[in-house]
């Protein structure tokens, strides 16, 4: 049967093959085409008074003043200028150049040209091998595990600045995600739960507030009430802490309601000093309620055991979560990295390094840094402070900027605290993209970068913060060009208009020289067939 099918003309190898080759013609018959016009132009210049047409145009052109090339050129540089000024901002904005999208998206189509798909090509396994890349929601977002809360934190710095940390795409989703969390099954709405379903949908956080006193009159007892005011109404950690209790007595047994709860507190508990409070709440909660680690829980654990400086602890927990049958985070990786960078960190020197060589421990740490860079680029940058940090979003995009940003927000200070650990990272990080010069297309120890991480993280974070991009994007062709055709016509503008003769002299001259080459041609073509042949084509 193999080869039965490996011999079939109708065989997808077959189909390329000819495709391909059907496109390497292509080239030379449109050339060939193109060759065949030019010449039947020339047979025909007689017939057609090309001649005369040419003439009559240099006639016309030689009566223009030079005001009109000035301003000819002029217009050239404002247009190219404004082209360009738009590329720019465009580029900026969404990362891509819009001529290059518009050629993509409409003209390639039209040409024959095909996209390829999304859902094939290979990807690099763990151990190195390549394997079919399979549907892997590369751009899933997660909600932040260590997300702040809105009315003790996010408005105080829309209080302070002015600015909105969080997005509409962010709090919509967070919306969706309360939705669905507390509400469970539509088809059994009591009034307090259909008050709250609306509550969660508002935009305007008064509305949400309002909505949800309104849901308390209905039922004193009810829940996501409380949860709500704890998350928006309450303007410190304590009064969040306090409804948080009020909406924990009123849960009932509702599992989603109590879990999200405990989970607050212990956070309450973690923000408010009283650590190893918060530390035994998440343990009591993730031995209650085993089967919910798609929350994280454990994240908010490694943060909290990381304040205390309990390593084995924290070496404990990355024992059962860093698991290769488990998905990964940046908070995993890194996490893992600090611990074995805090081994030798404090004794590491790069000049003694290249003298000596790495150590086995000294090696380990700088592998665990490559995998921790390699699962998320961005990290390093605010780590070492060589990019300004900003409030994390509710939601991040796993090895994107939004989850680097949610990260260093949270766990700076223990790298910090780690002697050495730092420097040890500021000298190994960027020997990693040595090990994956082709990131898009191949990994090392993870699946190829994805390359929509751009596009979800501008819709996670505020505008005024600026979005890194990984791998560092080149300007696009058009943005070059432009530039250099705005330039060119302005030089051309300015030099026509201080020395005009001068520029018609250089301008028959350069024409002059460009032409020379078809009046060699067409003199060769003359001398080489019979004039009575080219009579006989002109006559017909």
């Amino acid at each position: 049967m193999a080869d039965s099918s490996g011999s079939n003309p109708q065989s997808p190898g077959f189909t390329e093959k000819l495709k391909s080759w059907l496109y390497w013609s292509w080239t030379y018959i449109c050339t060939l085409w193109f060759a065949m016009v030019l010449t039947m132009v020339y047979v025909l210049r007689s017939p057609l008074k090309l001649q005369e047409t040419v003439n009559a145009a240099s006639v016309f052109l030689n009566t223009l003043t030079p005001k009109f090339y000035v301003a000819l050129t002029g217009t050239s540089s404002l247009i190219s200028g404004l082209i360009l000024i738009f590329e720019w901002w465009y580029f900026r904005k969404y990362g891509t150049s819009f001529i290059e999208q518009v050629s993509v998206s409409h003209l390639r189509p039209l040409l024959g040209g095909a996209e390829n798909s999304s859902s094939t090509g290979l990807f690099s396994s763990v151990n190195g091998d390549a394997e079919p890349r399979t549907n892997v929601a590369e751009c899933k977002v997660w909600r932040n595990p260590l997300n702040l809360f809105r009315g003790a934190e996010y408005s105080r710095y829309t209080w302070v600045t002015g600015k909105e940390p969080l997005t509409y795409y962010d709090m919509n989703l967070s919306a969706q995600d309360h939705q669905t969390f507390f509400l469970g099954d539509t088809q059994q709405l009591r009034p307090e739960d259909s008050v709250m379903q609306k509550a969660w949908r508002e935009r305007n956080p008064q509305a949400r507030i309002r909505a949800a006193y309104q849901a308390i009159e209905l039922n004193r007892e009810c829940a996501a009430a409380y949860v709500l005011l704890a998350e928006e109404e309450a303007t410190t950690i304590t009064e969040a802490e306090r409804l948080f209790k009020q909406a924990l007595k009123s849960a009932g047994k509702d599992t989603n309601l109590v879990v999200y709860i405990k989970r607050r507190l212990a956070m309450c508990a973690r923000k408010l000093g009283r650590i190893k409070e918060a530390v035994k709440m998440m343990r009591d909660l993730m031995k209650e309620f085993p089967l919910l680690g798609m929350l994280n829980i454990h994240e908010n654990l490694l943060e909290a055991l990381l304040e205390l400086q309990a390593y084995a602890d924290v070496q404990a927990v990355l024992a059962k979560y860093d698991d290769i049958s488990l998905p990964k985070s940046a908070t995993i990786c890194y996490t893992s990295a600090l611990l074995k960078a805090r081994a030798v960190s404090d004794k590491f020197s790069p000049e003694a390094a290249s003298r000596r060589g790495l150590s086995t421990a000294e090696m380990n740490a700088v592998e665990a840094i490559h995998r921790a860079v390699e699962f998320n680029p961005h990290v390093p940058k605010y780590l070492l402070e060589m990019k300004s940090l900003i409030l994390p979003p509710e939601h991040i995009l796993k090895r994107g900027d939004s989850e680097a940003v949610a990260y260093a927000f949270f766990h700076l200070q223990h790298w910090k605290r780690a002697e050495g650990a730092l420097n040890l990272l500021h000298c190994t990080w960027e020997g990693t993209f040595r090990i994956i010069p082709y990131p898009l297309e191949k990994g090392h120890l993870f699946y190829p970068y994805p390359g929509c991480t751009e596009t979800a993280d501008r819709e996670l974070l505020p505008s005024f913060h600026e979005v890194s991009v990984y791998p560092k994007k080149e300007l696009p062709f058009f943005i070059l060009f432009t530039a250099g055709l705005c330039s060119f016509c302005a030089m051309l503008a300015m030099l026509t208009h201080q020395f005009p003769e001068l520029m018609g002299v250089f301008v028959k001259a350069f024409f002059s020289t460009l032409f020379a080459p078809l009046g060699f041609f067409a003199d060769k073509m003359e001398n080489f067939m019979p004039s009575c042949l080219w009579h006989q084509l002109a006559n017909v």
